[in-house]
């Protein structure tokens, strides 16, 4: 083992870990949302570009992963570790965090449709509870795309969903959409469309009029705790 190579990489995050902008975009991430450069610069009280700077650097040393959606690249926590180390900093240091509260209306947080698949709060469980269920499998290192494993594929067959139609169109199969008022990846892709399609054709959600929201229903709460255990 290479002493001072350790030494020398222990430094270097303690060292990109206690600058105070870069911390306090680390500890702004570690909610588990993700955000962007402008946003973190905010949060860091400096301006774009140096945010900029201070977030290569970040993600040169692993303490943060970034990722492309539409005209944003957003950013989070590398993984697990990363956290860990920043709680227990947090404890050493006795200090407190306010908790991310968003500000959209509770309607839409709520459910409703991001182009044409579930996002919200709904599409982030939904997410999140296919992921446990071993439905999902990531198809790309960086974990931006999804592909079904043979237990998912298996059970969308249940669901109706026709996974070589919907492998077939043109476009995108299944990747992580970051969902704008949670900060968390919900489903999109031809596969979160089939699984909107599902959900309103089985009257599990019913689409407002007037607005993007989706109104689950009794029989959509009871169905979507048998299907996936996710408690609406």
């Amino acid at each position: 083992m290479n002493v001072n190579a350790d030494d020398s990489s222990v430094a270097s995050i303690a060292a990109a870990i206690g600058e105070p902008a870069r911390s306090r975009m680390l500890y702004c991430l570690l909610d588990g949302r993700a955000r962007t450069s402008t946003e973190l610069a905010i949060v860091a009280k400096v301006s774009p570009s140096t945010a900029s700077a201070h977030l290569h650097r970040l993600n040169a040393l692993r303490l943060v992963k970034a990722f492309p959606q539409g005209k944003h690249r957003y950013y989070s926590l590398e993984g697990p570790s990363v956290a860990a180390a920043l709680e227990s900093l947090s404890v050493l240091a006795g200090t407190t965090r306010s908790p991310f509260v968003p500000n959209t209306p509770v309607g839409l947080r709520a459910a409703r449709t991001c182009y044409d698949h579930i996002a919200g709060a709904l599409g982030v469980s939904l997410h999140d509870r296919l992921t446990a269920l071993g439905w999902l499998t990531e198809a790309s290192p960086e974990g931006q795309a999804y592909d079904l494993t043979p237990r998912g594929t298996q059970a969308c067959a249940a669901l109706g969903i026709d996974v070589g139609a919907t492998r077939a169109l043109r476009r995108r199969f299944a990747f992580a959409c970051v969902d704008w008022s949670e900060r968390r990846p919900h489903i999109g892709g031809a596969f979160g469309a089939a699984l909107l399609k599902v959900a309103l054709k089985q009257k599990w959600v019913v689409q407002d009029l007037a607005s993007r929201v989706l109104n689950v229903t009794r029989a959509g709460r009871r169905e979507m705790h048998n299907r996936f255990g996710l408690k609406v």
